[in-house]
């Protein structure tokens, strides 16, 4: 069965996907992140967070890896499942910018595609809702 852009837009990403996406956008290989964190996290142990083998590592791990990251240790925890955090949007905030992004390292011009792509999504949902 085939999804639709929106569905896999609504799936929330995994802890694993999550890392997995941040050690990728940070040029990094599990040997790497192993050798930077002093073998802390073994480039095994890594992997099967990446592949959702494991999905509750130790508040140890997450902080070495927020550390080597520079992520929010409390974002990990949270999608560790220690603790569920106030989201922005029940505080009554609105994220702002290409927050979804924020910790990718976007470049000012891939964030400028970005959100006039976001423009782009957004007015031709207005023009199909108005149909």
């Amino acid at each position: 069965m085939l999804t639709t852009a929106t569905e896999r837009t609504k799936a929330k990403l995994t802890l694993g996907q999550y890392l997995a996406s941040i050690r990728t956008d940070r040029k990094m290989t599990l040997r790497q992140v192993e050798e930077a964190t002093k073998k802390q996290v073994s480039n095994a142990y890594l992997s099967q967070i990446e592949n959702d083998q494991i999905q509750k590592p130790s508040p140890n791990i997450l902080h070495a890896l927020a550390e080597l990251y520079a992520i929010s240790f409390e974002r990990l925890m949270s999608m560790a499942g220690y603790f569920h955090s106030l989201s922005a949007s029940s505080q009554g905030q609105r994220h702002g910018r290409a927050a979804t992004f924020a910790e990718h390292n976007l470049s000012p011009q891939e964030e400028a595609e970005l959100l006039d792509y976001l423009r782009h999504i957004r007015s031709r949902k207005r023009r199909l809702d108005e149909d």
